[in-house]
């Protein structure tokens, strides 16, 4: 992904303003993770996420 680069606070603070909660964040992220685990693996670097908790996020 070359675009602007977002945060991980950022991403949640969207999924908040949407109105979603834990429940459907973790449901979002399983669904993610079990379609496209490459695009996943893109995404959480993208959101600058350090790799130590890429692999404890997508364990």
């Amino acid at each position: 992904m070359s675009h602007e680069a977002m945060n991980k606070e950022q991403w949640i603070t969207v999924f908040r303003d949407a109105g979603w909660d834990d429940e459907a964040m973790e449901q979002w992220h399983q669904a993610f993770e079990a379609r496209y685990p490459d695009g996943h693996q893109a995404f959480l670097e993208w959101l600058q996420i350090p790799e130590a908790e890429i692999r404890a996020i997508r364990a």
